[in-house]
């Protein structure tokens, strides 16, 4: 275990049953069949999105994915990287919840049904602060992204996202506040407490990163490219 935290695994659809192994909590990654899929829930939402400016969102495909876990087991958090028909890649955290986030109605993309979980409440997750709270730490304590356990071995797949946090394992993680987000071209930038979070929305693949930074490495960028930086302040 690299973190100095009790390691908590991610279900892969939305924010799976946790059940405890030993002093392990793992989220199962379930076959399940979603309605609507993924791919179509952000294909439609996406274009619509101002942090675009003037890219081009009307084709997208998936090229990789990473995950954060949610210390209390309820909440699944993926981060989506998607490719442009120009080569444009954009990244769009979601956050996966049983029941509506209260106060968040602006930031709900829409309800998906899974056919194990059953209905799911998909929010933009610059807003969740599940997700905010997870990406500070990840980030302070020089974290990654959180395992994978699947249900059905046979379902296991590679991992081919892979995200760094800049920081040290045993660092201290200010008190998150409650996060209210703002957009510009090309990111949103979240305000928690002590702690301002941008993150990357159309990713600049020569764009350096500063003292604390989420860089990630995905299928084509070998190269750790910075997807969130962060102030403390």
């Amino acid at each position: 275990m690299s973190r100095t935290r009790t390691l908590h695994r991610l279900a892969s659809s939305h924010g799976g049953r946790v059940r405890r192994v030993t002093s392990l909590l793992v989220a199962l990654i379930y076959s399940a069949q979603l309605n609507p899929s993924k791919i179509e829930l952000l294909r439609a939402w996406v274009p619509e999105q101002s942090w675009l400016g003037s890219t081009d969102a009307s084709s997208l495909e998936p090229i990789g994915a990473y995950r954060f876990d949610d210390p209390a087991g309820e909440v699944g958090i993926e981060t989506h990287l998607l490719r442009t028909t120009d080569g444009t890649v954009l990244q769009v955290p979601l956050t996966y919840r049983g029941a509506p986030l209260v106060g968040a109605d602006a930031f709900l993309i829409r309800t998906m049904e899974h056919s194990v979980l059953g209905e799911r409440w998909v929010y933009d997750a610059c807003s969740d602060p599940v997700y905010v709270r997870a990406l500070a730490t990840t980030i302070i304590s020089g974290g990654s992204e959180a395992p994978l356990e699947f249900a059905n071995p046979d379902d296991a797949r590679e991992v081919t996202t892979h995200v760094f946090g800049s920081g040290a394992a045993g660092s201290v993680v200010p008190e998150i506040g409650v996060a209210t987000c703002s957009t510009v071209v090309g990111a949103t930038v979240i305000a928690a407490g002590a702690v301002e979070l941008t993150v990357v929305r159309v990713v600049d693949l020569t764009r350096t990163s500063g003292d604390f930074a989420l860089t990630g490495t995905w299928p084509g960028q070998a190269d750790p490219a910075l997807l969130v930086s962060m102030r403390i302040g």
